[in-house]
């Protein structure tokens, strides 16, 4: 984290070349623009590329993966900047933030989707139309590199992952060749690319399925950091109960001490429920007898809620910052896997975790699907969220989480949300992503659409043979 690298000096004369060849535009280490487009999302990564292209087309897309294999450049790809999994350093970034194009079919219930494109956006346009699209907690996410690793949301538990309903992408291989991508077109690549990430093909597009919903019955409820085991125990006897309608997940939060925190949370420790149910909002309701009728919880906000508000059932940062996440498939949440959860959270211990998080899957992610995707048997996913202040708290973060982990080991299943993973632990997981027999198709596949790993910024999928 934050290492200096040397800038990148430019390739003789090919970029203003290239830049002539574009509509979008090309950005060098010397362009007073490059220090602000070179960001991720997570400010912990410090990249340093060759050279930045901002395409304002799919041709723009080709043109520039044409001019990397010609110049011997790597190509890393970003839209928002989530999700980084190896700083793009002498690359060429094809940022996609201006790929921006949205078109909803009413009709057909189907999204047409850009590269750049945040799920807020499309949102926006689907619920216009009366219609959802299967999007995460957080709609200031890009909707592409969310879904090409998996995508598990409020919805997900009814309709599937975002992976499963995409019915084809438009995609530029390694080649320079502009290809569609479904069922029946180069059907090998599109099982490849719903849940195997993006190492294996730059989406320009996708077309997604849309679903008739406009309210969910969502919220929190938020009960003292005391009652943590009582809460996680009663949300463990709750699961086999709940219809695939509600997907929902119990929650350790740290909020930090600043200013910018109502006063009733800044500084204090909870245990929260949390979730959506897609079904009418009286049975809903009903739903939540179960705590309400159990013990008061501190704050309930669960109400119907327009699913244009979505976001404020997780509220997801949406400025960048530097954080480190971590995730794991859990196999039960046992007595003793609860206290480990609660010890390794509580800031009294010296956590310096800033949330966990198990989510329910299950339901419609489990079933059977042609896709990369694997782990769909996996009912709980852990998610662990740190704030990164210095080179020396990321270190010391990476130590905690790896020794809560360990903590956790018997009660793993030993395989990993790729989508949850960041740096160097989603490259060192990357097998633990995957059945095994599903790695290996990935690796065969990455040895068909990119031989030489030009790609190899994205989930670190080696192709075959190499």
């Amino acid at each position: 984290m934050l290492q200096t690298f040397t800038k990148p000096s430019f390739i003789g004369d090919s970029w203003s070349f290239l830049q002539s060849r574009l509509q979008g535009t090309v950005i060098v280490p010397d362009d007073q623009r490059y220090d602000q487009a070179r960001l991720a999302w997570n400010l912990a990564v410090n990249q340093q590329p060759a050279g930045i292209v901002v395409p304002k087309s799919a041709a723009d897309v080709i043109e520039a993966v044409r001019f990397a294999r010609s110049e011997g450049l790597s190509i890393a790809v970003q839209a928002t900047g989530h999700g980084n999994v190896r700083p793009a350093d002498g690359s060429l970034l094809i940022l996609t933030s201006d790929l921006q194009g949205v078109e909803i079919d009413a009709q057909a219930q189907t999204a047409w989707v850009e590269a750049g494109v945040k799920w807020g956006v499309v949102l926006a346009k689907a619920q216009a139309a009366g219609l959802a699209p299967l999007l995460g907690s957080s709609p200031d996410v890009g909707a592409v590199g969310y879904t090409l690793g998996g995508g598990m949301g409020w919805l997900g538990r009814k309709y599937g992952l975002s992976a499963d309903n995409v019915n084809y992408f438009e995609v530029v291989t390694t080649d320079g060749q502009l290809r569609r991508v479904s069922a029946t077109e180069n059907s090998d690549l599109f099982w490849g690319l719903r849940g195997g990430g993006g190492s294996l093909a730059i989406v320009t597009g996708m077309e997604i399925k849309l679903y008739p919903v406009t309210t969910v019955y969502g919220g929190n409820l938020f009960y003292s950091i005391e009652q943590a085991k009582a809460v996680i125990s009663h949300y463990r006897e709750w699961l086999p109960t709940v219809p695939d309608e509600l997907t929902s997940s119990v929650v350790i939060m740290n909020f930090p001490p600043i200013p910018e925190m109502p006063d009733f949370l800044r500084g204090q420790s909870f245990v929260m429920i949390r979730g959506a149910y897609t079904g009418p909002v009286e049975q809903g309701e009903a739903l939540l007898e179960y705590w309400r009728t159990w013990q008061k919880p501190v704050i309930d906000d669960f109400k119907a809620l327009p699913f244009t508000q979505a976001a404020a059932i997780s509220n997801d940062p949406v400025e960048p910052m530097a954080a480190m996440s971590s995730s794991a498939w859990l196999r039960e949440l046992s007595d003793e896997a609860i206290d480990i959860l609660i010890d390794h959270l509580k800031p009294a211990n010296g956590s310096p975790l800033a949330f966990a998080e198990v989510r329910h899957a299950g339901g419609a992610i489990a079933r059977p699907q042609a896709t990369a995707y694997s782990n769909r048997d996996a009912q709980l996913s852990l998610q662990v969220v740190g704030a990164i202040f210095s080179p020396e708290s990321h270190q010391a973060l990476k130590g905690y989480v790896a020794q809560f982990k360990q903590a956790l080991q018997p009660y793993l299943t030993g395989q990993v949300y790729m989508n949850f993973l960041e740096g160097t632990e989603s490259q060192e997981q990357i097998r633990n992503g995957y059945a095994p027999e599903a790695y290996e198709r990935l690796t065969q596949l990455k040895a068909k659409y990119d031989p030489d790993n030009v790609l190899a910024y994205g989930f670190n999928i080696q192709p075959a043979g190499k």
